[in-house]
């Protein structure tokens, strides 16, 4: 039933044959209706705040308890698959439908967050920056798409959590391959790497390709390329340490011209911030010794410095008991990707559960996930929440 209802909402697109759903756009209305009715056949009272996140709050025994959140998010990356994000809302509500009206010594708000890919308006975890009382008064644009969508911005700060929160609890897929590798259906995240983002820019001097001999050139292409190779060294010496190249641009991008300036990204991820940072500097002192010996210059433009985010030690132990007590192999890892869980971290404690992603595909329409790793992975929140129960009923 998970599954089948991840692929229902993958329906729901802004761009037909695809699953693009971004902030606020139409299908979120179509994507909230159907959220709304599975969340009300499982017990929940549902609304949705006005950051646009739907939420669903299956109640306790006593209007007072405190509350536990379990949610990921509705929004897409472009031509995206059918479970990032979406599997741990449906996740969520599959959980508390399993539980079949019986009530715990906590609240349960299942939350689908609005945004976290951030692609409609370059301004990532919209949904969850709202719930911890993150989003700031200057994001003009967003005000009015959230003013488009029927709701009011002016009452964001009502979307703020619960003070009395027990924690976040997040179900997501891998996108990577190391659980398939290993053969574990899931795996317990120890914490989300921070990131170091750059752009590096080489300076040369561009001229013709035929009449520059090859002695008299300053080609900053060949620069970028030969730093490209250094940066991918000093992460493979670095365990734990993922660095990537993945945007070039060239100009004036002619077969015949010698390139005279390239601009290339750099994204460098570790989930030791000091062990990033020193990585991140080694790459560009990298940068600067290859522009010296060429006779380029080389500049660097730091674009982000977001630190690594540890998950909580008492969720995440709970967590662990849950997987070994289903029988499951226990196996904690990194998340090199952030998620939301980052975000409310800020304000509560918080945990992830990692599912296998088949062939490691993600924000592809190859991205799936198998049947019984989600079985697995709902044995593992019961038995999570029966813990809970005990330490809290």
């Amino acid at each position: 039933m998970v599954i089948e209802r991840c692929r229902t909402l993958a329906g729901f697109t802004e761009e037909p044959g695809f699953t693009t759903r971004t902030f606020l756009s139409a299908p979120m209305r179509q994507v909230h209706a159907r959220v709304r009715s599975w969340m009300e056949e499982a017990g929940m009272r549902v609304r949705v705040d006005d950051a646009g996140s739907i939420r669903g709050c299956y109640e306790a025994r006593t209007a007072d308890a405190p509350r536990l959140y379990i949610g990921s998010h509705l929004d897409t990356v472009p031509r995206a698959g059918a479970f990032d994000g979406i599997l741990g809302v449906v996740m969520g509500i599959a959980l508390v439908g399993g539980l079949h009206g019986r009530r715990f010594g906590f609240h349960i708000e299942v939350i689908g967050f609005s945004d976290e890919e951030g692609v409609r308006f370059g301004v990532p975890f919209i949904g969850s920056r709202a719930l911890v009382g993150d989003l700031g008064e200057d994001l003009v644009a967003i005000r009015e798409a959230i003013r488009e969508f029927g709701l009011d911005p002016a009452r964001l700060g009502l979307a703020c959590a619960d003070d009395a929160a027990i924690g976040f609890v997040e179900f997501h897929i891998e996108q990577g391959p190391v659980l398939e590798e290993l053969g574990y259906p899931v795996g317990l995240v120890d914490a989300i790497a921070g990131q170091s983002r750059l752009t590096v820019v080489f300076h040369g001097k561009a001229n013709h390709a035929g009449t520059t001999p090859m002695g008299l050139r300053r080609d900053a292409l060949a620069g970028a390329a030969e730093w490209v190779v250094a940066v991918e060294r000093t992460a493979s010496r670095i365990a734990g340490m993922v660095a990537t190249v993945g945007q070039v641009e060239v100009h004036a991008g002619a077969s015949n011209v010698i390139p005279g300036e390239v601009s290339v990204s750099l994204d460098a991820r570790h989930a030791e911030n000091s062990v990033r940072r020193g990585a991140v500097e080694s790459m560009a002192a990298a940068a600067r010794e290859i522009a010296a010996r060429r006779g380029l210059r080389v500049s660097i433009e730091p674009q982000l410095d977001q630190a690594s985010v540890a998950m909580d030690a008492g969720l995440t132990g709970m967590l662990e008991r849950a997987v070994a007590g289903s029988g499951l192999p226990v196996h904690r890892m990194i998340s090199g990707a952030g998620h939301d869980a980052m975000i409310m971290a800020r304000r509560m404690p918080a945990a992830m559960l990692f599912l296998r992603s088949p062939g490691g595909v993600s924000h592809h329409p190859d991205e799936t996930v198998l049947a019984e790793d989600v079985a697995a992975g709902l044995r593992v929140g019961l038995g999570f929440l029966e813990e809970l129960e005990g330490r809290d009923g």
